[in-house]
């Protein structure tokens, strides 16, 4: 018998997805008797001729001329017979083609693993197939794939892993532990919990990097021996950070999603409605607003285990009877999730305790840890660090309580960075005493950038005239304009002061006198002085020149009531100093109680 007699009878004992229409009965076109179909039927010789299957459809057909089609309809066929599988396991006709579209690598090992059972003849001892009748029917290459995966045994769970991110090795590992786990119910179970974990946890997934912010910032600031759930929490961080884009990324779901599941699988045998909604009202509950539950959840998985009733009351407990509020808490475990992990909760123990014994205020270091939680990552032997510096400058007890309430950032510095502010200070002419002063009054200065916040401030005032040998004064009376926004608050209040008549340089002149005049509102301080000065008291605003402290007075309890003193019945004109220097028996002594007259409306 020729070849392509045998290969036309392969074909129609194995017909595949495309069946040849043959003569029945068949006939061969050689001179072998034995294959003449009126001698001996194709059905008596299937057992026999089934090794020969993978010549056709399957191996004939990857090696013809046009392989890489007949390949993507091998593909295509493996795909539709996936997709028919786990419609038998309960997924939807458009969800299974999507699965099977998702998982190449799937499908691929499908194919392979049926091309070697072909080649080795192997079907009937490895996969087991349907009951063979009388007459067995052929087995097409669809049939083969779909009875392939079928005899995997992992419910379908591996194509729909894949799909949803994770490398076929994880795909595999996690499938085993899920279906092996009695908590696993049927696969649209899971997919519906796989839809219900990507929206707690990536809805509005556009935050502006903010979630990798408060990411780098809880790794930077954390010197404490840490939990499993901390633990894990880092390694899943790690596993963000490898990938080209680093923690920019961990918001993203596509980016994210696949590591969340691989570092926390358990997160799929999570009851959805008994556990993980109940939850999410309890962040409802103390007041995480819808669209920053996902930070919290992003930024420590771990908590997604716990127990509402038995782990987080409890530590909610434990922290609020330190002086916190329950409406702080929510705000508390927004900035820092970790609170509730066992590590961090012990630290804030030593942490109360240490600064307790620094007979600092409790009320004060409550504020402080609400304000900045991130304290809670650090050790004590790092405070003592900081507050011994801070001992140096005279800062102790109730100011250090003062202090690290009004800027508990400073408890975050490195000592060196601290020093290094310090000296930037007494580089410009301030002694310690004074730099002591300024640290209690205005402590944000020693957390500043020196090149980014402290030497822009000092060039924007040399830009406006003031000469380097008055910053030092300027420094002393108005520490404060350190935190001040150039562009939004300094250059504003000077480019108004020359707006109403005022000279560069007699705005700096103001300044050089009275520095605090750098942090007055345009509208609620400037505005209006400068207004009654003019249209009212009818003086020159060059008067303010020589008396910049004209606008540290109220204008209502002060400037208003002497002026009208002075104005009732004897009009008398004096300069803005003489009007509002001296205190009340000063000028009472000087121009007398006079009659107040009602300003007009």
């Amino acid at each position: 018998m020729s070849s392509n007699c045998l290969l036309n009878y392969l074909s129609f004992v194995v017909p595949n997805s495309k069946p040849q229409p043959f003569p029945f009965p068949f006939s061969c076109h050689c001179n072998n008797t034995f294959f003449y179909s009126n001698l001996i039927r194709p059905e008596q010789v299937y057992y026999k001729l089934r090794s020969f299957a993978p010549l056709v459809p399957l191996a004939a057909r990857s090696s013809s001329s046009n392989g890489t089609e007949d390949a993507e309809e091998v593909t295509a066929e493996a795909r539709e017979a996936v997709s028919y599988y786990l419609q038998e396991l309960g997924v939807s006709n458009e969800e299974s083609m999507e699965i099977a579209f998702n998982s190449p690598k799937y499908v691929s090992m499908l194919i392979d693993s049926v091309r070697d059972l072909d080649e080795f003849s192997l079907w009937r001892s490895t996969v087991p197939l349907d009951p063979i009748p009388v007459i067995p029917p052929p087995l097409s290459f669809k049939r083969k794939v779909y009875l392939m995966a079928k005899q995997k045994g992992d419910k379908g769970m591996l194509p729909f892993l894949e799909s949803i991110g994770l490398t076929l090795s994880s795909a595999t590992h996690l499938a085993r532990y899920l279906s092996s786990n009695s908590l696993f119910q049927t696969l649209p179970s899971l997919i519906n919990k796989v839809k219900y974990v990507k929206k707690i946890f990536f809805t509005n997934s556009d935050d502006g990097g903010h979630i990798a912010r408060n990411a780098r910032q809880m790794m930077m600031h954390l010197s404490i021996s840490i939990d499993e759930d901390v633990q894990q929490t880092l390694s899943f961080f790690e596993k963000i950070q490898a990938r080209r884009g680093g923690l920019h990324l961990i918001g993203s779901q596509d980016a994210s999603f696949r590591h969340l599941i691989e570092s926390f699988p358990r997160i799929l045998l999570l009851p959805k409605e008994s556990h993980m909604k109940h939850l999410m009202v309890f962040l409802d509950d103390i007041g995480v607003v819808e669209g920053c539950k996902r930070q919290i959840l992003i930024l420590f998985p771990p908590i997604i285990f716990y127990d509402i009733e038995n782990d987080v009351r409890p530590r909610l407990l434990a922290i609020l009877k330190d002086g916190m509020e329950a409406n702080d808490f929510g705000k508390m475990l927004l900035k820092y999730p970790w609170i509730l992990s066992r590590s961090i909760l012990q630290n804030y123990k030593n942490i109360l305790i240490f600064f307790d014994d620094e007979k600092v205020p409790k009320i004060s270091v409550a504020q402080a840890i609400k304000n900045c939680p991130l304290l809670l990552g650090l050790s004590v032997n790092k405070l003592k660090l900081v507050v011994e510096q801070l001992r140096n400058f005279g800062i102790r007890n109730q100011k250090l309580g003062k202090v690290i309430a009004t800027s508990p950032q400073l408890l975050l510095q490195k000592p060196q960075d601290f020093h290094q502010v310090v000296c930037f200070l007494r580089d410009l002419g301030l002694d310690d005493d004074i730099i002591g002063r300024i640290l209690g009054r205005c402590p944000e200065i020693f957390v500043s950038s020196i090149g980014r916040t402290l030497k822009r401030k000092l060039n924007f005032l040399m830009g406006i005239g003031v000469s380097r040998s008055h910053l030092p004064r300027i420094i002393r009376k108005y520490p404060e304009f350190f935190v001040c926004d150039i562009n939004r608050a300094l250059r504003p209040r000077m480019t108004y002061l020359m707006h109403v008549g005022l000279s560069k340089r007699e705005v700096a002149l103001m300044v050089c006198r009275f520095s605090p005049l750098l942090g007055y509102s345009i509208d609620e301080v400037l505005k209006p002085k400068v207004e009654f000065l003019i249209n009212s008291m009818g003086k020159p605003i060059s008067d303010v020149v020589e008396y910049p402290r004209y606008f540290s007075y109220s204008l209502e309890k002060k400037i208003k009531p002497r002026f009208w003193v002075l104005k009732g019945g004897r009009n008398i004109e004096c300069s803005l100093k003489s009007m509002l220097g001296k205190n009340d028996e000063e000028f009472a002594a000087e121009f007398g109680e006079g009659k107040m007259v009602v300003p007009p409306l």
